[in-house]
């Protein structure tokens, strides 16, 4: 057999590309991110700001004017969105404009069988304590028309008087107080103020959680237990 005499009978190269120059090429296009589109699938509707915002709710505790400088004016923008983003998990918005904060709370949703998904904190007899001295100093310093700030010392003192209510000694009862120090820290209810370890802002945000009438009330009851042994915190 000869090579010369089998390429006579073979197609020409150009011949066979000929074939297929009637034949349409399919490019599908890349997706492509656009001002509203932030990956592939993304079907939300808020925008990129007003994600963050509402990614910060979710996270907790709260956004603050001044320490979420960027994300507030998101917030105030996509209000609306985002309230219906969260009524989409049994969540409420409550935001305080004067005060500028904001943060979620589970949604009354009565005889509803929702899920929960804001995780809950138990307060012991000495954080419901402090909790209600931080609400205190944060009502006093709104009517000075400036923001609390509490110091380590002053925080034990005011909740020295307490020590008797419970039955332990004093160093017991001084790691339950910097135990519910710490929670308010965790809870960001306290941030440490720049520069000064033992003294701190109380959060707006705790005006929003205890009412005027519930400072009152709450109140009462303490002033009754000064009297009072409890057995346990």
């Amino acid at each position: 057999m000869n090579w010369h005499e089998e390429s006579h009978d073979a197609a020409p190269v150009d011949a066979v590309a000929d074939d297929h120059e009637g034949e349409p090429v399919v490019v599908t296009p890349l997706p492509r991110r656009s001002n509203d589109v932030f990956y592939l699938g993304d079907t939300g509707r808020l925008p990129l700001d007003g994600r963050r915002a509402l990614c910060q709710l979710l996270i907790g505790p709260s956004i603050d004017q001044l320490r979420h400088a960027k994300l507030w004016p998101a917030l105030i923008r996509s209000e609306a969105a985002i309230r219906s983003a969260l009524s989409d998990l049994f969540l409420e918005l409550v935001l305080d404009r004067d005060s500028g904060v904001a943060f979620t709370r589970q949604a009354d949703t009565e005889d509803i069988d929702a899920p929960v998904l804001l995780r809950s904190s138990p307060l012991t007899f000495i954080d419901s304590v402090l909790l209600l001295y931080l609400r205190q100093q944060l009502a006093e310093a709104d009517a000075r028309g400036n923001r609390a700030v509490v110091a380590d010392t002053e925080m034990a003192e005011a909740l020295a008087i307490y020590e008797k209510n419970l039955s332990t000694d004093r160093a017991g009862f001084n790691r339950r107080v910097a135990a519910a120090v710490q929670k308010m820290k965790e809870n960001h209810i306290l941030t440490r103020l720049a520069g000064q370890d033992d003294r701190h802002e109380v959060s707006p945000a705790l005006k929003l959680l205890f009412s005027a009438e519930d400072v009152s009330a709450l109140s009462a009851v303490y002033r009754q237990l000064r009297d009072t042994p409890a057995a346990n915190a």
